[in-house]
C-alpha cells in the first residue's frame, strides 16, 4: 500500500488520473455532484477530495485553498498518488475593460506575479497551460454556447493588493503593473494558475485553468463554469482513449 500523503491524506488508488482543482473546499462537493457514483475520500485542512466516474473513467476533485503555496502542495501530492491531468476551476477578476461578469476565462498562460513558483523554476521560465487542456476547455465552452475568452492570466499573491491597491505601501507600483497587464492583453487575475502550470511542466503532467470572471454586472451562478470544466474532462478522456 502506498504512503498516505501528509497534507491531502490520500494514497494511490484514491484518485483518478483527471482532477479538478477548485479553491473553495465547499465547491468540491458541488463539483462532485456532476460525477457518477461520487464518494467523499478525505478532508484535511483546506484539502477536500471526492472521487467518482465520468464515462466509466475514475475522476476526482480536490480543493486547494487560496493561493499558490497550498495549490503547489496539492498538485505535488496528487501526482504522487497517480493524478496526471489537472484543471483549475475558480473565480477571477477581469482585466480587460468591457468584460461582462459570468464570461469564462480559459487560461492559456499565466504571469508569474507570485513568489511560490520561484521556489521551483527561475523567473525566466514561462507558466504555460498544456495545449490539450486548453483545446478541451475551449471546445467545451463553445459547445455549450458560453461567452468565453482564451488568454493570459495574472497570478498574484495579494487579493486586496488588486481590489484595494490604495491601502498598499506600493500603490503606484501595483497600479502601473495592472495597466501593463491590460495593455499586454491579459484577460483575468487570480491566485493559483502560474505555479500549477510551472509545476505541471516539471512533473510532466497536464494542467490548464478555467475561471469565471467578475466584470460588469452581477456574477450569477457558477454552474456554467463547473459544467464546462466537467465537459472538458470528458473531451480529454475521449481524446486519450483515441490516442
Amino acid at each position: 500500500m502506498s504512503q498516505l500523503q501528509h497534507h491531502i491524506h490520500l494514497k494511490e488508488g484514491d484518485v483518478g488520473e483527471y482532477v479538478l482543482l477548485p479553491g473553495d473546499p465547499g465547491r468540491a462537493e458541488v463539483i462532485a455532484r456532476h460525477f457518477d457514483d461520487a464518494k467523499h475520500i478525505a478532508t484535511n485542512r483546506e484539502y477536500v477530495t471526492y472521487t467518482g466516474y465520468l464515462d466509466g473513467v475514475k475522476v476526482s476533485v480536490t480543493s486547494t485553498g487560496i493561493g499558490c503555496p497550498s495549490s503547489a502542495i496539492a498538485m505535488e501530492e496528487l501526482v504522487r498518488v497517480g493524478a496526471k491531468t489537472f484543471i483549475r476551476v475558480g473565480t477571477s477578476g477581469s482585466i480587460q475593460p468591457g468584460t461582462k461578469s459570468g464570461e469564462l476565462a480559459i487560461v492559456s498562460a499565466a504571469i508569474r506575479d507570485e513568489g511560490t513558483s520561484l521556489h521551483y523554476m527561475p523567473a525566466d521560465f514561462p507558466a504555460v497551460a498544456h495545449y490539450e487542456v486548453v483545446q478541451a476547455l475551449r471546445k467545451a465552452a463553445t459547445d455549450k454556447g458560453l461567452a468565453h475568452r482564451v488568454g493570459i492570466s495574472q497570478s498574484k499573491d495579494s487579493f486586496y493588493g488588486e481590489v484595494e491597491p490604495e491601502h498598499s505601501g506600493v500603490t503606484q507600483r501595483l497600479l502601473d503593473r495592472w495597466k501593463a497587464w491590460e495593455i499586454g492583453g491579459a484577460i483575468c487575475s487570480e491566485m493559483e494558475a502560474s505555479t500549477l502550470f510551472v509545476l505541471a511542466s516539471m512533473l510532466r503532467v497536464r494542467a490548464g485553468g478555467i475561471m469565471v470572471m467578475h466584470g460588469e454586472g452581477e456574477l450569477g451562478s457558477l454552474e456554467p463554469l463547473i459544467e464546462t470544466a466537467v465537459l472538458a474532462v470528458r473531451e480529454l478522456i475521449k481524446g486519450d482513449k483515441n490516442a
